[in-house]
Parts: structure tokens; sequence; C-alpha cells
């Protein structure tokens, strides 16, 4: 599972006021690195909720041989011209954490009810038992 996909999941469990954004318990990560779109991280960047992004990449951090690149506290998307102020180490950075760290194993849980979500080869599973619906 991807870092970019992390950042998409909620948890529908009952009870749960918004199930986001889910913790990441990880245990096998595997970097695998992959060709820079700067385009698309662009594209991509107005879409990801940033805090969250920072927080999975700060529980996973530990297991990242390397580890994940410094990512600043926030990033000022605001204006018509915003893309032109990301340097290209930012633009690597964000690609490096979004699209080159797969959590293998582990789970994703819930902030709002601690249920987990297992990661079993890279697929989260969120299918919720019938009581849980």
């Amino acid at each position: 599972m991807r870092i970019l996909t992390h950042n998409y999941l909620i948890s529908n469990v009952k009870g749960a006021d918004t199930g986001y954004p889910l913790n990441v318990e990880a245990t096998k990560l595997e970097c695998e690195e992959s060709p820079v779109d700067r385009d698309f991280v662009l594209k991509l960047l107005p879409k990801i909720d940033y805090g969250a992004l920072l927080q999975a990449v700060r529980q996973i951090g530990h297991l990242c041989d390397p580890p994940p690149p410094e990512l600043p506290e926030s990033i000022d998307i605001s204006g018509d011209d915003w893309d032109s102020k990301l340097d290209e180490q930012l633009i690597m950075n964000l690609h490096r954490v979004l699209f080159d760290i797969h959590v293998m194993e582990g789970n994703l849980m819930c902030p709002d009810t601690g249920r987990k979500f297992a990661i079993s080869a890279g697929i989260p599973n969120m299918i919720l038992h019938e009581d849980e619906i």
C-alpha cells in the first residue's frame, strides 16, 4: 500500500466520528524507486491531506531504510502560482514518500474506535464485519 493510498482511506465502522486519518502500524516496508513525474505530483498535491501525510510518514519512518526524506510542516498551495514556489527537491521528496514507500505488512487503525484493518502483501483489508456496519 502506497502512502498515497493511505491518504484516501477512512474507517466506516459504526461509531466512528470521522474515521480519518487512519494510524499506520507497519511491520514491513518496501522501497521501490520510480521515475519522478513533477506534473503528476503537482496535480495531486491539492487533493492530499498534508497533515495526514506527515502523520503517516512519522509513523513508518523508523522502518524505512534509508529514512524518509524531510518534509516541511506545511506547504502553501494557495494563490495562482503556488506550484512555481516549490523547489525540485521538495517535489522529489514528496514523490518518494507518496509513491516509492510501500507498506507491505501491518495494520491501519481507526482513530475513533481503535478497530484495526490488516495490511497483507501490500493490500489493506477494509471489509467490515456485519455488526460493525
